[in-house]
């Protein structure tokens, strides 16, 4: 006998035939970023070859050959310049790293973004790389794309969920094309810029992925980016060092934010416009060129170098200081730049340094150490991992990988409140919540909740007794209704009813039995400062409603909060 089932016109994804359309959609923002990603790439070497040697290229040029002087520190300067002229009469949202920006669009901007953004980002972004900023393509071309996807979803009049995922293929598909790393690309769209994990999001952008790596040997060349000599690791005698290397390199990636974030304050002090800081931080990036010169552009070549592991330590050791000096003052000076080539030369050189003391190759090790930086400092553990298997081609040093890039993770997430990116959100004004969780309104069903039918409610819609909560929650928003009917059909007879109350009961109670659980086990709640939950204390006003809807679950039942305390740390009571 087949047992009683309900609910079988429910599946385990949201995902229609539209599905596919977007997926087409995104396939053509492949072609596009990874045009731009050429374009862009080709623009870096133009500049660079014009100014510092004096002839037309293409190509990104070898610093070591560039002449010091006065003029190697005019450049930068110069360079820094112009950005902050195109930003002060053009858009400032060229400004900045460029995965913030995009993240900022997509949480608050409703994921558009205008075409100036699509022509000027990449433009001052070749000015300021190609006249020595320390940075790499892969920022610029992640915001460049996400403009062009965002802008081909405001063609076709998309929804702000498909413009979305949309701006996030664009995004994906250049980091791929220049680095020729589908898979960590698609891993960091989902870490850092989806927020989620669903079909309608995810099969997109990884069609962008996959039309950008495809194209990539025909577009950008077949010859690959990055060298490594480093092998596989000496095997489970790394995975200590690994663990240490990463606790480490957590280490750094909380003092490089932190300094990053004290020197931007410091540039807002200055009495100067912001528009000529990036000419200030483009002189400290010229002095730095004098000691360093290679540290200057994107730096490509100096990854190579340390995966080979053919550097001489005091080498390694100047580029690992002057590079982050440099890095951090341009980038704070709100020049148009990025971090994931940077965090890649530090980390490495921090990997090739240990190397000098550990079993393995200097190679071995510099992968580690750009896997762990970079993992700890976006909080992208699983891109960071894919993406140095992805360059390496070592996928015995996965466990290594593992040891290294957790241990980073875990620093950065207990020492740090927010990530490298999400502070400069954060300083905006707008708090951004990188969980993925389960939806407790997709868990639970109609049926569990509805309350016995009363009287009947005139035109009341109706749901079904097996639908999520989630759907019924948007059946009431769409019928501004404060009551569904509970029936098998809609001529049916009525079950039950389903109020706003109950299906707010519903995450309120998974938020209380979480917070039973946490103190079971002794830990605490709090964020901030303040009297505690005991006594009706509902957090900071500049709290988000996540942070205050969990304090409020921890209440005792029937318990009212009182007070929230404000950006002054005054306590002020709840209420109009």
């Amino acid at each position: 006998m087949r047992p009683e089932r309900g609910g079988d016109w429910l599946s385990d994804f949201e995902a229609g035939p539209r599905l596919l359309t977007l997926a087409a959609l995104a396939g053509a923002i492949g072609v596009l970023a990874t045009l731009a990603a050429l374009a862009l790439v080709r623009m870096i070497g133009l500049v660079s070859g014009l100014v510092w040697f004096g002839h037309v290229a293409w190509r990104l040029p070898d610093m070591a050959r560039a002449p010091r002087g006065v003029w190697m520190v005019a450049v930068p300067a110069l360079g820094g310049l112009a950005v902050g002229l195109m930003a002060r009469f053009g858009t400032d949202k060229i400004r900045g790293h460029g995965i913030p920006e995009a993240i900022e669009a997509i949480l608050i901007g409703q994921s558009r973004i205008g075409a100036k953004v699509a022509v000027l980002k990449p433009i001052a972004s070749a000015i300021a790389i190609g006249t020595g900023g320390p940075f790499g393509a892969e920022g610029p071309i992640v915001m460049t794309g996400g403009a062009l996807g965002s802008l081909l979803a405001q063609t076709f009049h998309l929804s702000a969920s498909e413009r979305k995922t949309l701006l996030v293929a664009g995004a994906a598909a250049g980091m791929t094309a220049i680095f020729a790393t589908p898979v960590a690309a698609l891993l960091l769209a989902v870490e850092v810029l989806l927020f989620e994990w669903r079909p309608r999001s995810l099969v997109p952008v990884a069609c962008a992925c996959l039309v950008a790596i495809g194209l990539r040997p025909w577009v950008m060349g077949g010859e690959t980016l990055f060298t490594y000599a480093g092998g596989a690791g000496p095997g489970a005698v790394a995975l200590a060092p690994a663990l240490a290397l990463g606790v480490v390199a957590g280490g750094l990636a909380c003092g490089l934010t932190w300094l990053l974030y004290r020197l931007e304050d410091g540039f807002a002090h200055l009495i100067l416009p912001w528009m000529w800081w990036p000419a200030l931080g483009g002189l400290v990036v010229g002095l730095g060129g004098l000691l360093a010169p290679r540290t200057l552009g994107v730096g490509y070549d100096l990854i190579s170098a340390l995966l080979s592991g053919h550097v001489a330590a005091a080498q390694v050791a100047t580029w690992l200081a002057v590079k982050s000096g440099i890095w951090l003052v341009a980038l704070a000076s709100g020049t148009s730049g990025g971090v994931l080539a940077p965090l890649l030369i530090l980390g490495g050189a921090l990997g090739h340094l240990a190397g000098g003391f550990l079993p393995g190759l200097p190679g071995f090790w510099a992968l580690l150490g750009m896997a762990a930086l970079l993992g700890g400092a976006l909080r992208a553990p699983l891109m960071a991992i894919v993406f140095a298997l992805e360059i390496s081609g070592a996928s015995g040093a996965l466990p290594a990988l593992l040891a290294a890039v957790g241990g980073a993770y875990t620093v950065t997430v207990l020492g740090l409140r927010r990530s490298i990116l999400t502070e400069k959100i954060a300083r905006r004004g707008r708090h951004v919540v990188c969980e993925m969780t389960a939806d407790p309104y997709a868990l639970t069903r109609v049926g569990e909740i509805m309350t016995a039918a009363g009287a009947p409610v005139a035109a009341t819609p109706f749901v079904r007794p097996e639908a999520r909560v989630r759907d019924a929650m948007e059946a009431m928003l769409r019928a501004e209704a404060r009551v569904l009917r509970v029936a098998e059909a809609e001529t049916g007879p009525t079950l039950g009813l389903l109020t706003r109350d109950a299906v707010l009961a519903v995450h309120e109670s998974v938020l209380r039995s979480e917070r039973v659980r946490e103190r079971g086990r002794g830990t605490g709640t709090g964020t901030g400062t303040g009297t505690g939950t005991g006594d009706g204390w509902l957090g900071r006003e500049d709290s988000n409603l996540r942070m205050a809807e969990s304090k409020s679950a921890a209440l005792p039942l029937g318990d009212a909060p009182k007070a929230v305390a404000g950006s002054d740390n005054a306590t002020r009571a709840v209420g109009p």
